[in-house]
């Protein structure tokens, strides 16, 4: 009997460095990058199949009325969500998953009454060490106008407010020391009885 794979939750307010992290897993080969589907139109640069999975509202709509998703939501007038598909093969596979999402697909994930995907989850929720912090990350390159760093921060605080609903926080530091506390929290689940193949 091989083991399972884990289903790691990821998430964070924008500045956090969640996705960088969930990105290097998967480029250091350590856990498969969950792609979303989406209904918006593709950005300059986006290829369909490895940013998204660009789909039209009505399959979108089709593929949610008969389950096929694992979490969805309707953001600024766009559905986003993750297959069911882009999860349970890959941890019946005994290949790790990866899925950078915000708090609302966190919910549906964990709310979800299938035993392997209760039996895969790690929620993670990564934030900035303090509020000046996270409002340095948000200025970024100092491009925006100030009601946009505002409108951001309000974003980031709500989100905040919800780290408590996760199993661990990592309070980001370094790129380098975040990705470190990252790769040992998947190491130490790997080590967990309940995922361990049998011997022999």
């Amino acid at each position: 009997m091989s083991a399972t794979g884990i289903l790691l939750i990821v998430s964070g307010p924008s500045g956090s460095g969640k996705t960088t992290l969930c990105r290097r897993l998967a480029n250091e080969n350590r856990a498969r990058y969950s792609i979303s589907c989406t209904t918006r139109a593709p950005r300059p640069g986006e290829t369909d199949g490895r940013d998204y999975h660009f789909l039209s509202k009505e399959e979108f709509e089709r593929r949610l009325s008969v389950g096929d998703f694992l979490e969805y939501a309707m953001v600024h007038g766009n559905f986003y969500g993750t297959l069911k598909s882009e999860v349970s093969d890959h941890l019946e596979a005994g290949t790790h998953v990866v899925m950078d999402i915000d708090v609302q697909g966190a919910g549906q994930v964990r709310a979800c009454g299938d035993p392997q995907i209760q039996k895969a989850l790690v929620d993670l929720f990564v934030m900035p060490p303090t509020y000046d912090e996270l409002r340095v990350r948000l200025t970024g390159r100092g491009t925006d106008s100030e009601e946009i760093i505002e409108l951001r921060m309000k974003n980031a605080l709500e989100e905040i407010e919800h780290w408590r609903s996760y199993t661990y926080r990592l309070l980001s530091l370094t790129p380098e020391e975040d990705y470190r506390r990252f790769e040992a929290l998947v190491a130490a689940e790997e080590l967990r009885v309940s995922r361990a193949a049998e011997i022999g």
